[in-house]
Parts: C-alpha cells; structure tokens; sequence
C-alpha cells in the first residue's frame, strides 16, 4: 500500500510540528514536503522508517493533489470492472 507523507503522519499520531522536528526541518518546510515531496532529499528519506516505522517504498512521492487523481482512477476502474 502507498501512502502520502501525511498519511504516514496521521497514522502515527503526529502533528505537523513533531514531524518537523523529528525530520530536523522546520515547519513550513515540513508542511511543503506534505504536499509535494518530490524533491526529497535522501537524508530525509532515510528518516523515514525512524520517524513512522514504515519503508520509504511505501511513500508515494511527488505531488499529494497527483496521488489522490491516480488513485481516483484506479477507484473507477475497480467499479468497471465490477459492473
């Protein structure tokens, strides 16, 4: 299963704010890689299994408004084929 960023933060009962500090940046720059994280850096993905205790292969990265149209799609598909 591919999460965004938030979902992963959701999941583990963290706000903004401690995320930020367990990633070591700054709010806002937290809060922008929730809504795009594409350009990651690699010391950040390495936390990523630290800060939420998942693999950083279940992150999706990229634009969060991108996650939620693919996975749009793919919803529509499923109810296709099931009709």
């Amino acid at each position: 299963m591919t999460l965004t960023l938030q979902a992963a933060r959701v999941n583990n009962g963290l706000t903004q704010r401690e995320a930020a500090k367990e990633f070591g940046v700054s709010v806002d720059k937290y809060a922008s890689l929730e809504r795009d994280n594409s350009d990651m850096s690699y010391s950040l993905i390495k936390k990523i299994p630290i800060v939420f205790g998942i693999n950083a292969d279940s992150i999706f990265f990229g634009d969060k408004n991108e996650f939620i149209r693919v996975k749009k799609e793919e919803r529509l598909k499923r109810e296709q084929s099931m009709t």
